[in-house]
């Protein structure tokens, strides 16, 4: 079949872009990288599409909100997300053009918001 068929352009840009479920942006699959995305770079949701537990595709297609930061020990940086319908949790990899401010954001929450008072290290 050749590249020029419109039916199979339609096809291939139908593959190679997905519609973020939370924004509505249309996102390309693929990061500036060349590496497949699963997330919107703009609001960083998923679709919870895999079943990280027991493999293969999810019953459940809940909306993956991101809701933290990993750092891989070799510095790489992961988003956490826990499906809104389900709670699954996923890490997946950062993208370059993912938004810069949403990462920051969710990296420096367990320091902006600790689950104790900071007047304690008043005392210290």
């Amino acid at each position: 079949m050749s590249h020029d068929n419109p039916q199979h352009r339609s096809a291939m840009s139908s593959l190679d872009t997905f519609t973020c479920v939370r924004c509505g942006l249309t996102v390309a699959a693929y990061a500036p990288d060349g590496s497949r995305r699963n997330h919107c770079p703009s609001c960083l949701h998923s679709q919870h599409l895999v079943d990280h537990v027991e493999g293969g595709r999810s019953d459940c297609e809940g909306r993956m909100a991101p809701i933290s930061i990993a750092v891989l020990r070799t510095g790489d940086w992961m988003v956490v997300h826990r499906c809104t319908r389900c709670d699954e949790l996923t890490s997946n990899p950062v993208c370059g053009d993912d938004n810069q401010l949403i990462l920051m954001r969710m990296a420096v929450r367990p320091l902006a918001q600790p689950p104790f008072p900071l007047e304690a290290f008043g005392d210290l």
